[in-house]
């Protein structure tokens, strides 16, 4: 049996009337997790539809420019829809068919998660909506006309922040009207047990294939793992497969949306974990420059890592992300995402205090096409 709680955070804290819908998810994972052509055809969508494996990339130019130790991209951007994302959605759309589920929902910030939820819908020839909230809507409008491209239906939710937290919780109301015949696409290591287990199991292949890829060229395992936080997907899915080894590991949030360095222990969305909040317990809103990482909470793993000391938690600042956005376009040709650039902001303050023989891994999630307006508007630009 999975295990519920990661320490004393994780659970199933749900609605009785949802509570079937959950049990039913863990039962059905439990399965699949056991069942060997389950993995198989996952690994057949992630090499010849995903384009796995993502390639680890030597950032020489970057390398050279900040001093100190060399930094490795783990260049999961360069997947199929543009983020970590689709490893993910391909796992749970394989279950959700395994399930006779008819109908697919999912929450999105920046949109990243939408598209590869409407991605794999297309694919499976299932309808798709997907929450996301006003404020979301207008800055990431890219993302929203690719998933109306891709036959999904973006439904704005005007409620609160009008942001991720709303998104989720209009999810989830969904999810408890139409448990019988919807499956709830969930993107992130949140939620009730069993989607933080699942979800990491899930991106747990970016961190197999960086391992593998780093032993092959330097002979032996890195100094440092780096990954933005939000959720956490992409930083649990790096830093899963080396959570026994003599490896240090940092996980990036943004300084506005810091639940883990700034929050407390509560319950919502289905588990208890770190939340931002007020004198009086309210959830409080975050902020972020990157929509992707505009989220007040943590993954329950993520919380239990924090408090065991295994992985460090920092954060970045609107203005470090902006201007590693820019570096990394200028130096590498690479136009990293907004969250990702969190991460690249701490990596190269790290790189400068470590010695030229060590190496830091950089989890590069997504791709920054989809950031380019807000980018410009930040920088005075008119497109």
């Amino acid at each position: 049996m999975m295990k519920k709680y990661f320490g004393s955070f994780g659970g199933q804290y749900v609605a009785e009337t949802l509570m079937p819908a959950v049990l039913e998810l863990s039962a059905a994972y439990e399965k699949a997790k056991k069942d060997r052509k389950f993995w198989q055809e996952f690994d057949y969508y992630m090499q010849y539809y995903v384009g796995r494996p993502s390639p680890l990339y030597l950032a020489s130019r970057l390398t050279a420019k900040i001093g100190g130790a060399k930094i490795y991209l783990k260049r999961d951007e360069l997947n199929h829809t543009g983020s970590h994302k689709i490893n993910n959605c391909i796992g749970q759309i394989l279950l959700a068919k395994r399930m006779g589920k008819k109908r697919i929902i999912a929450e999105t910030g920046a949109g990243q998660h939408g598209v590869a939820t409407a991605t794999v819908c297309a694919l499976f020839s299932l309808p798709c909506v997907v929450y996301m909230g006003a404020k979301d809507v207008e800055r990431q409008s890219p993302n929203v006309f690719r998933m109306k491209l891709l036959g999904a239906e973006v439904r704005p939710v005007e409620t609160g922040s009008q942001s991720l937290k709303n998104a989720i919780n209009e999810a989830m109301r969904d999810w408890i009207k139409n448990a019988r015949d919807t499956y709830y696409l969930l993107g992130t290591v949140a939620g009730p047990h069993p989607y933080p287990t699942m979800v990491r199991d899930f991106h747990a292949i970016i961190g197999r294939e960086a391992k593998r890829q780093f032993k092959k060229v330097e002979r032996k395992l890195p100094d440092v793992l780096v990954a933005c936080i939000g959720g956490g997907s992409n930083a649990i899915g790096l830093f899963h497969p080396f959570l026994k080894d003599k490896v240090r590991i940092f996980g990036v949030e943004a300084a506005g949306a810091a639940s883990i360095n700034a929050g407390s222990t509560a319950v919502l969305h289905g588990n208890k974990t770190f939340f931002l909040q007020d004198e009086d317990g309210q959830i409080q809103d975050a902020h972020s420059i990157s929509a992707g990482l505009d989220y007040p909470g943590i993954g329950p793993e993520h919380a239990y890592l924090h408090e065991t000391k295994r992985v460090e938690y920092v954060s970045a600042t609107d203005e470090e992300a902006l201007e590693a956005f820019q570096l990394l376009c200028k130096i590498e040709g690479i136009i990293p995402a907004l969250e990702s650039s969190h991460a690249i902001a701490f990596a190269c303050k790290l790189a400068k205090k470590m010695k030229k023989n060590q190496s830091i891994i950089v989890n590069l999630s997504g791709r920054g096409d989809k950031d380019i307006t807000t980018v410009a508007k930040h920088l005075g630009v008119r497109l």
